[in-house]
């Protein structure tokens, strides 16, 4: 799994390429914390190229959400594949976390 920050206007793009899965879980959620400290709290995980989602990576985008609105900002996720949409709505994670097309979406004009 590749993960990248990207700063944007306002907010910071987290990238994930691969597999959201338990061995890259702490990787991704200090680049998730890196990106609330940094960007306002205000974090937008682009999961375009991400091939699958487990317990453990859902687990890690809840505390991402959880660690983004105690920082007065919130986490979005765009560009969601049919695979892990599928897991997202098995979960009910889909309630909680909005999609959005792409990333410049999720906080246009919010």
């Amino acid at each position: 799994m590749d993960i990248t920050v990207t700063p944007a206007n306002g907010y910071a793009v987290v990238s994930v390429v691969g597999r959201l899965t338990a061995p890259g879980v702490s990787r991704f959620r200090s680049a998730v914390d890196d990106a609330v400290s940094r960007a306002g709290a205000r974090v937008v995980v682009d999961l375009a190229r991400t091939e699958f989602i487990d317990s453990s990576g859902i687990g890690a985008l809840i505390g991402g959400l959880k660690s983004a609105r105690l920082a007065d900002g919130d986490l979005r996720i765009a560009a969601v594949p049919e695979p892990v949409a599928r897991v997202l709505k098995l979960t009910n994670l889909d309630r909680v976390l909005r999609a959005y097309p792409d990333a410049e979406a999720a906080f246009d004009g919010r």
